[in-house]
């Protein structure tokens, strides 16, 4: 049941209200003030604060991250305030990056820590709550994040009380007792209308959401793509929320039944988080509303609670990753454009949690796509904020790439597939020249391809597994080559006619490196919490002239006389038949019955002709 408000609050607390203004005058040169975050910044008291400015001099402002008006970093300002932020958003990117602001790099499960020791003392906490209810009690409403810490430590606590302000549950209760001064307001709060989004975002976000399992946990920062995702999760299943922001979104989420945190390990159908960036709609939403619970940034940030929940996904962006792994993603080059925030702290938890995904998502390119994001060496002065051994999954508009545990050389080769086509030539030859790669990939200059996302799909299996069938991509060499290793020597020989023990890296090559039109290869995977490992193999190989396609494939045996043969046939014949090609021709060992029963259910006009041991098939498409 929704708190009541104490109608006579006013009168009972009469000794603590006062105006903005006169607030703003307990407010002494050189002293340290905290701003609420986000949505919830007192804009009256900034206003307040601003006006007093030839009286303080010396005063710093920190923040977390605010997105109304920051009249204190005007450059004009700038001799009086010292804005230092957290988090930089565009009202205060300017002054910062002109050298007259600060910005204080700090991973946010820190950041609390840093007030409570008294390594940053604060002075003056400026915060928004609600009025309080006949206990006393006042609501943060839609930003706890390191608002209740602040207030905690601050020697001066001054509240705009609004109305306006959403009841959350959670932790986000304070005593009008530990407010000092009270500043009624009926003011409508910031609002954050959801982001447009352009086609690359919508793929970006696409691409994730084919890594998220029903049952999974997500965590979305702040950002075009990761509110993106949110429109592409609509038909999972028992979804969990752990994170430090949501929006609007989040409310298609919730009345879908998407997201029911039914499967979650800790705080068990709730969806936990720190601070909203919304509208009224997400505001009227979450007003008293039990399955919202807003946590102290200490408690959604620690890496320990994030890495509790089984299939836990973190999604986190990137302004520029270099080709062994590292993650800038706070500056323009030497320009400090946004902030650490929490992407290690989500980052290391989702990766510890048992069968849980580490995100990062880039578009490929910038400025009009002009230039790569991808790079071989990152920019001059850029910080790396996910390091090389920290980067799990790397994602942008042309795939995922899987970088964990990898080596240098497949790192290198994993972003530059998932690069822009029209930059993946040159990272090639810079990534040779700085010996990532062997002089020998030189010849697959122009042949580094990625098949059109058109060509997924899935087949259970009777039994229930579910495999999933995409083109090969240049990053599969070793899932290939681990295939094949794996195979018993039965299937190597009717597959290959031979006893072969070895396979030639050009001759995985061949099956990696193609244009997927003429030659074209499809494998199926079985996902895993570190990638994927590739269980079945299908190609063609056309030949122009007659317009007719060899083809041949191979499954895992532990998957053989389950039907995937038959399923992989039938979509290559599908993709053949897409391009225009008359039919197949595939050769057979007499023994193999298993293939020859496939063939022969083919659904084609067949053509057979036996030599020796060997049997030949035409198969015209109908």
């Amino acid at each position: 049941m929704k708190p009541s408000y104490d109608a006579n609050w006013q009168e009972k607390y009469r000794s603590s209200i006062v105006t903005a203004d006169e607030a703003a005058k307990r407010i002494r040169p050189g002293q340290r003030i905290f701003i609420g975050t986000g949505c919830a910044e007192p804009l009256q008291l900034v206003r307040a604060l601003t006006k007093r400015a030839t009286e303080l001099p010396d005063t710093e402002i920190v923040h977390l991250l605010t997105f109304g008006d920051a009249p204190y970093a005007h450059k004009e300002m700038a001799q009086y305030f010292r804005t230092n932020s957290f988090f930089i958003s565009e009202n205060v990117r300017n002054i910062i990056q002109e050298g007259l602001g600060d910005y204080t790099p700090i991973h946010l499960s820190d950041l609390p820590r840093l007030f409570d020791s008294g390594e940053l003392p604060l002075d003056v906490a400026l915060i928004q709550v609600t009025p309080p209810d006949a206990k006393g009690m006042c609501s943060l409403g839609v930003s706890v994040d390191v608002v209740r810490t602040a207030a905690e430590n601050a020697s001066l606590v001054i509240a705009q009380v609004n109305p306006n302000m959403p009841w959350t549950h959670g932790d986000s209760l304070l005593h009008v007792y530990d407010m000092d001064l009270l500043v009624p307001v009926d003011d409508a709060l910031i609002e954050v209308p959801p982001m447009e989004l352009a086609e690359e975002t919508q793929q970006i976000a696409e691409n994730i959401a084919s890594l998220i399992e029903d049952g999974s946990t997500i965590e979305v920062g702040i950002g075009r793509i990761p509110q993106a995702l949110l429109g592409f999760l609509k038909d999972k299943k028992d979804i969990g929320i752990h994170t430090e922001m949501i929006s609007d979104r989040i409310v298609e989420l919730v009345e879908c039944g998407a997201v029911t945190g039914q499967r979650k390990t800790t705080d068990h159908g709730k969806i936990v988080t720190s601070f909203c960036l919304g509208t009224r709609r997400l505001y009227d939403y979450i007003d008293d509303n039990p399955i919202f619970a807003f946590r102290p940034t200490e408690y959604v940030n620690d890496p320990y609670v994030i890495r509790q929940q089984h299939k836990m996904v973190a999604v986190n962006v990137a302004l520029e990753i270099d080709l062994t792994g590292q993650v800038c993603a706070d500056s323009l080059g030497s320009k400090f454009f946004s902030g650490v925030g929490g992407q290690v702290d989500f980052n290391r938890g989702a990766a510890k949690a048992h069968r849980g995904k580490a995100i990062i998502a880039i578009p490929s390119t910038a400025k009009g796509g002009t230039i790569s994001r991808i790079t071989t060496r990152l920019s001059p002065g850029a910080g790396v904020v996910t390091t090389r051994a920290g980067v799990h999954y790397v994602v942008t508009e042309y795939g995922a790439a899987y970088l964990h545990g990898k080596s240098i050389q497949e790192r290198a080769l994993a972003l530059i597939s998932v690069a822009h086509p029209k930059f993946r030539a040159q990272l090639l030859r810079e990534a040779i020249e700085a010996k990532y790669l062997s002089a020998s990939m030189a010849d697959m200059e122009g042949k580094i391809q990625v098949g059109p996302k058109e060509l997924r799909t899935t087949y259970v299996t009777q039994e229930g597994t579910q495999i999933n069938f995409r083109p090969i991509h240049p990053t599969d060499e070793p899932r290939m080559r681990d295939l094949f290793y794996k195979l018993s020597q039965q299937t190597i020989y009717y597959r290959f006619m031979s006893f072969t023990k070895i396979i030639p890296r050009k001759q995985i090559q061949d099956f990696v490196y193609i244009d997927h039109r003429n030659d074209v290869t499809i494998v199926g995977t079985l996902r895993e919490a570190y990638g994927e490992d590739v269980v079945a193999v299908g190609s063609y190989y056309l030949d122009p002239k007659a317009n007719l396609a060899e083809v041949a494939f191979v499954v895992s045996d532990q998957l053989q006389n389950r039907g995937v043969g038959t399923f992989l046939l039938q979509y290559l014949i599908r993709i053949a038949r897409r391009h225009g090609i008359r039919g197949f021709t595939a050769e057979v060992l007499t023994e193999n019955k298993a293939m020859q029963a496939v063939f022969n259910k083919s659904n084609c006009r067949l053509h057979t002709e036996s030599s020796g041991n060997v049997v030949s098939y035409r198969m015209d498409f109908e």
